[in-house]
């Protein structure tokens, strides 16, 4: 009898888990959001909070402390861009949300997302005029009365001509 246990085993052994946990963390890192069954989030809640703890102590020791739970690129993106978010607080970093049941196994579906979603970067230009460059939440700027930005400008596709085909031959067999 095994009591005080803690932790959800999955029905995986400890190398299988650790490689879960460390997937679905790298994915909330580098995605902001992921969509997964309610009792995975749960039990990655907890250790995506932390992350975010030592994320705010010295960089070097920091990338050292999170190389264990994540790969590198989410390393990355956590020490430049996620804890910059979480600033002014203290705790409580993630929210689920719940979705209902998934259609095949009747499984509880939630969207686990960072509190602090990402917010509009502003830059500043050098020189004399001091001018604010405002971008969206996707990194594109905005545009003002009467510009098309590079994307927005369209190109016409050149129209396929369509193929004739003769039509068949009505054969009168009486």
């Amino acid at each position: 009898m095994k009591k005080n246990v803690f932790g959800r085993k999955f029905k995986r052994d400890v190398n299988e888990r650790k490689a879960l946990f460390k997937g679905l963390m790298s994915q909330l890192v580098l995605h902001g959001r992921i969509r997964t069954t309610e009792p995975k989030a749960k039990a990655i809640r907890s250790s995506a909070d932390k992350l975010i703890t030592k994320a705010r102590k010295n960089k070097l020791l920091a990338k050292k402390l999170l190389s264990v739970d994540l790969i590198p690129a989410a390393v990355d993106k956590l020490l430049n861009d996620v804890v910059k978010r979480f600033n002014g607080r203290s705790g409580g970093y993630t929210r689920l949300i719940k979705l209902g049941k998934r259609f095949n196994d009747n499984a509880e579906m939630v969207i686990m997302e960072w509190v602090e979603g990402e917010k509009a970067i502003v830059k500043e230009k050098q020189g004399k005029e001091e001018k604010k460059e405002i971008k969206t939440q996707r990194g594109q700027p905005r545009k003002k009365k009467g510009e098309k930005l590079e994307q927005e400008v369209k190109t016409k596709k050149p129209k396929i001509a369509k193929i004739k085909r003769p039509k068949k031959a009505i054969k009168n067999e009486k």
